[in-house]
């Protein structure tokens, strides 16, 4: 799997830290946490102002936010606010897990358009059910694609499962739910103005986003997005 050298390399260094990776879209990161065990079970530290300012990230979030998600193929997404609103993310999945995307709309990204995929699970998760939650989507292509979409949208799918995803300012995310009853968390580095929202719709065929199951639970408004240039 991809990255997996880069794991094992991080992880005999960083003992008592949190492990960053960054992405294929230049500013996300995975972030993995590495748990102290013992007779009780384990302690990780889960966010460090330090070490996200180590990698060039922000670590100023202003609110925090938390999603109950009730049925499996639950769908949310793709939302992200405009100038000057514009938000930075670092999302977890606290129970369940998600199918995770993130597309980069910067203009003067050389990866503009592009989107990223990753399956985000609570550190809880044995590496059993993770490779479980793996060997399950083995239908979709792994990063980097041999089978790119028709449009010029480049996708980087990732089967590796990660505790967080941190999405800088310029992103658009969302994410489907893997199983019933999962709960995800979103610390946000802005405070949400509805004026500047938007949103993706999910099938946009600018993007063609592969999703690994089908939507079943979706908002009327996410599912009405139009398509992607028309609604500036």
């Amino acid at each position: 799997m991809i990255y997996c050298s880069l794991l094992t390399a991080h992880c005999s260094q960083l003992t008592e830290k949190m492990i960053f990776i960054e992405t294929p879209l230049k500013g996300a990161y995975i972030i993995e946490l590495e748990p102290i065990e013992d007779s009780r079970g384990f302690f990780a530290r889960t966010f460090c102002s330090r070490e996200f300012k180590a990698h060039g990230l922000k670590p100023d979030f202003v609110q925090c936010n938390l999603s109950y998600n009730k049925k499996k193929g639950t769908l949310r997404g793709m939302h992200y606010q405009v100038a000057p609103y514009e938000e930075t993310k670092l999302v977890s999945c606290v129970k369940g897990s998600i199918y995770d995307v993130i597309i980069d709309l910067r203009p003067d990204s050389p990866t503009y358009c592009q989107w990223f995929s990753v399956i985000l699970t609570p550190p809880t998760t044995t590496l059993k059910v993770q490779k479980e939650l793996i060997h399950s989507f083995t239908h979709l292509p792994i990063y980097p694609s041999t089978h790119p979409p028709i449009h010029p949208s480049t996708a980087h799918r990732s089967l590796l499962t990660a505790h967080c995803l941190y999405i800088p300012e310029g992103f658009a995310h969302g994410f489907i739910t893997l199983e019933d009853d999962t709960g995800v968390f979103y610390q946000m580095g802005e405070f949400y103005h509805p004026e500047a929202a938007r949103g993706i719709r999910y099938n946009d065929p600018r993007f063609n986003i592969q999703w690994p199951i089908e939507v079943e639970v979706i908002s009327e408004k996410d599912k009405t997005y139009p398509d992607w240039g028309k609604s500036e």
